[in-house]
């Protein structure tokens, strides 16, 4: 037995195919999915979507958004999201630290728009760096 994943983002369509097993970044947690899952809507995180196919682990970045598991059917619609294998690992790696950097500027301060946007920025751009590994 098999799921069928989509992925859509607002620009564009991520993955649409079949895997054995997909595990979800939900905002309580990994979230692990097989054929015959429970139906349920949950939201998503900034993370790692991680999906086995024919025994190989693939991995996407996701930037937050909402999964819908239903009759071995699972959509994900996200803010945005990136196949790990087009991920510049280079560039993921630079952007993480630049995302470090500039969060560490601001984490003495008291809440604010510019650290809670810093928050994001750090954790869209290790989840980039996470998509980017192939080991689970």
């Amino acid at each position: 037995m098999t799921l069928t994943l989509r992925v859509l983002a607002p620009d564009q369509s991520v993955f649409d195919g079949t895997v054995d097993e997909i595990i979800l970044p939900s905002t309580t947690g990994l979230l692990g999915i097989l054929p015959g899952h429970i139906s349920l809507v949950t939201a998503i995180d900034i993370g790692v979507l991680r999906v086995l196919i024919n025994g190989n682990w693939d991995s996407i970045a996701l930037m937050g958004g909402f999964a819908e598991v239903e009759n071995d059917d699972v959509t994900v619609l996200v803010n945005g999201a990136e196949l790990g294998s087009k991920i510049d690992s280079l560039a993921a790696e630079a952007e993480l630290e630049k995302a470090k950097s500039e969060f560490t500027q601001l984490e003495g301060q008291p809440s604010s728009t510019e650290k809670i946007k810093a928050q994001q920025n750090l954790n869209k751009a290790r989840a980039r760096v996470q998509a980017t590994n192939k080991d689970i």
